[in-house]
């Protein structure tokens, strides 16, 4: 997971809303401030898989300090800490192991590959 900086702007008549420096277009709002995080949240995530989809590049994260800098941020009421997943690319790998427990995995899963990368990830503390 990578966290991004979200920018929070309150107008006394609207919802709040949220906008990312490192995604210009990339807004999203809420009534609550645990509406806008969850919604800030999939906005960001949605936003990335589409540029994935289209093969631009993901900009690395800009810092707390610049984004207090940014035009966005003019007239800010807050700042928030998302995360979105990290996107990469699969490699293809061969793994040996035994016979009998690729079988109980298959036995709970019909992807073996997502199967072990999921399980890797909670082995690493990842999820």
């Amino acid at each position: 997971m990578t966290t991004y900086i979200g920018i929070i702007h309150k107008e006394s008549a609207s919802d709040y809303g949220v906008s990312f420096p490192d995604f210009p277009g990339c807004i999203s709002a809420g009534k609550t401030p645990d509406e806008l995080q969850w919604n800030a949240q999939e906005a960001l995530r949605f936003h990335i898989e589409g540029m994935v989809e289209d093969g631009e590049s993901i900009p690395r994260p800009m810092s707390l300090d610049k984004a207090k800098k940014h035009a966005f941020a003019k007239g800010a009421d807050a700042f928030i800490f998302v995360s979105a997943p990290t996107p990469s690319k699969p490699v293809r790998v061969n793994v040996m192991m035994d016979s009998a427990l690729l079988a109980q995995i298959e036995r709970v899963s019909s992807n073996r590959s997502e199967f072990l990368s999921e399980a890797a990830r909670e082995k690493l503390g990842l999820v």
